[in-house]
């Protein structure tokens, strides 16, 4: 091959591979609406929840918000209140969303609570040292990345009853100490019932 051949070869070459970084200077795709709610709803699981962040409220979180319950709303102040109370009985908590699904303004997710009851503050009860693991789902509506709605259920009673079978040792230890108690003032009374009768039979005999 001449030397202009191959001087026309080398351009065509150089002309035809990309500059190096020209790949990365591509722009990144454009999220979808529902991919920035999801990251939305992550936030909350991941920073509030789980690390007890809760300064953070207030970027996610419209200050319109409102948590609707069965019977009634809770504001932003008594939502986020719940939620430190539940990280102050439950230091090591975590809750993991198991699924997210987006549609337009609404995602639903299906959480699990996992945490040791070892601070009093969930429920007046004080601490029982039990390991709590409950399910739930949580549907947010979120609107130019702030949360304005949520509706959350889960089963109130399941935590409770997990307290309970951790207690029940103790529970019955209780019981049998307050039954030995009973049996021994029983028996205390039957012996001095029984004394202050023979006094008063014997002084009635002498007189």
């Amino acid at each position: 091959m001449s030397p202009i051949a191959s001087y026309l070869v080398a351009v065509l070459v150089a002309v035809a591979s990309p500059a190096p970084g020209a790949a990365s200077a591509l722009p990144a795709p454009e999220l979808t609406r529902e991919q920035r709610n999801k990251a939305v709803a992550m936030r909350v699981f991941n920073e509030i929840l789980s690390q007890g962040h809760f300064e953070v409220a207030d970027e996610i979180y419209a200050p319109d918000f409102k948590n609707h319950g069965l019977h009634r709303d809770a504001d932003l102040k008594t939502d986020q209140d719940a939620a430190r109370s539940e990280r102050l009985a439950f230091p090591d908590l975590v809750v993991t969303p198991e699924m997210l699904v987006a549609e337009g303004d609404l995602v639903t997710a299906m959480w699990t609570f996992r945490g040791t009851h070892t601070r009093a503050g969930y429920g007046g009860l004080p601490a029982t040292g039990a390991r709590i693991e409950m399910r739930g789902m949580t549907i947010w509506r979120i609107v130019d990345g702030k949360i304005h709605d949520e509706w959350t259920t889960f089963n109130e009673l399941k935590p409770f009853s997990q307290m309970a079978a951790q207690l029940k040792w103790q529970l019955t230890a209780i019981v049998a100490v307050l039954l030995v108690a009973v049996i021994a003032a029983e028996r205390a009374l039957w012996w001095a019932a029984r004394r202050l009768y023979r006094r008063v039979s014997v002084r009635a005999t002498a007189s």
